[in-house]
């Protein structure tokens, strides 16, 4: 459950508030329990958030064809389809931001939440501000409308539609290697250390296990590099992370 505080009184319902302007980020909530829609809905909405309620996965799948959402926050446990599953149908044709919320704190539970393809996961109980910061840094992690696609002679992305392609020939990426490509496409040219991207796209209890995001990077790199043993697009920073040299900068580069 969410902690009382969430509340203005404890054992006192929750007020209704009105949802603000079209012009506010919008948040679908998934979960089956009307209580935890109301206190949600009650931490999200003073702080300029629009909502929208979903009470199953299917609801849920629905309403995200008919609706632009920028955040999901989905339960793990819901009537019909799971959490787990729920995300998993999500993650085949968006990268709508996703945490996970469930009483489940095992790390079993965890890494089936980011396998699915969640961006976070909160176990309850939680406070409101731990909630607050957690969604923000995760629609940070995002990144930016302007990164919604990349063209280059080689290499064409399409984030909206989850679509890749390299010489005119489309690959298939994981969800892991979609949300690495991603985060080092939206920072192109700028380096990200081994912590930042394991943060990014494992989660924020992830920052030491570089093996692991060594073996994803070379996956990638085997999908969408020309000449994966010459990387032209993922760069290693020895010691310290990786970069994605953009198009532009090659040909500013070969210019000078």
């Amino acid at each position: 459950m969410v902690r009382k505080e969430l509340s203005s009184e404890a054992g006192r319902p929750f007020p209704v508030i009105p949802q603000m302007s079209m012009n506010a980020e919008l948040i679908l909530i998934v979960d089956d329990n009307p209580q935890i829609r109301h206190a949600l809905r009650a931490v999200l909405v003073p702080r300029g958030f629009t909502i929208l309620d979903a009470r199953s996965g299917e609801e849920a799948l629905e309403l995200i064809r008919r609706e632009r959402v920028d955040l999901i926050l989905l339960d793990v446990n819901l009537p019909g389809i799971s959490g787990f599953e729920t995300c998993r149908e999500i993650r085949r044709t968006s990268e709508i931001p996703v945490i996970m919320l469930s009483v489940r704190a095992s790390e079993r539970d965890k890494v089936q939440a980011f396998d699915a393809g969640a961006d976070d996961y909160v176990v309850k109980p939680f406070g409101a501000e731990e909630l607050i910061a957690r969604l923000r840094a995760t629609m940070r992690r995002a990144g930016s409308e302007d990164s919604r696609t990349f063209v280059s002679s080689n290499l064409q992305i399409d984030f909206e539609r989850r679509t890749v392609s390299v010489r005119g020939r489309t690959v298939r990426l994981t969800p892991k290697e979609f949300a690495l490509l991603r985060q080092l496409v939206t920072n192109k040219d700028k380096t990200l250390t081994h912590r930042w991207l394991l943060q990014a796209v494992w989660g924020p209890d992830y920052g030491e296990e570089t093996e692991s995001l060594r073996v994803l990077v070379n996956q990638l790199r085997r999908k969408v590099e020309p000449n994966p043993s010459n990387p032209r697009y993922i760069v290693t920073e020895p010691w310290v992370g990786y970069r994605f040299e953009s198009q532009e900068r090659e040909n500013s580069q070969s210019k000078s």
